[in-house]
């Protein structure tokens, strides 16, 4: 029997925000592993709070360096249900939702989509704003994104 390597455990917390909704975003993530912590940030200047929750896991994922298995932690339901819940039949019915209408933010979706397979995630909701010290960091760090792209 082939030896199985063990997949690196990464933390992530993502967040995003929006100032006006749509309006300059931003998005933040924290990875941890062990004793290592990293932060990133970005964001752009017209956008909605949806688009900048999906944005922020996207990055996190590009931010790693090989397959791992992630507990990612979001204060997004929109986020969490959408990979647990929707994605298979949005996927199925050519990108339709069960209305047949158009799914939105279907290019985000679709970019997450090709970054799960290899990972092995464990998908996590928190609450927003409640002191939860790794979302409260996710979210200085999307707020920090949209301060970047205020007028």
């Amino acid at each position: 029997m082939p030896h199985l390597k063990k997949l690196p455990h990464i933390i992530i917390y993502t967040d995003g925000a929006c100032k006006g909704n749509p309006g300059p975003g931003g998005w933040g993530a924290v990875l941890r592993s062990g004793e290592h912590e990293k932060h990133i940030h970005g964001g752009t200047k017209l956008t909605t709070n949806n688009r900048m929750e999906i944005s922020a896991v996207i990055h996190a994922l590009k931010a790693l360096k090989q397959k791992s298995s992630v507990e990612l932690w979001t204060d997004s339901q929109y986020v969490q249900k959408g990979v647990t819940e929707w994605l298979e039949g949005w996927k199925k019915r050519g990108w339709k939702t069960a209305s047949k209408d158009p799914v939105k933010n279907a290019d985000l979706w679709q970019e997450l989509d090709t970054l799960l397979p290899g990972h092995q995630i464990s998908w996590h909701w928190v609450r927003g704003h409640d002191g939860h010290p790794g979302n409260e960091l996710a979210d200085l760090l999307a707020n920090r994104g949209v301060e970047e792209y205020l007028p």
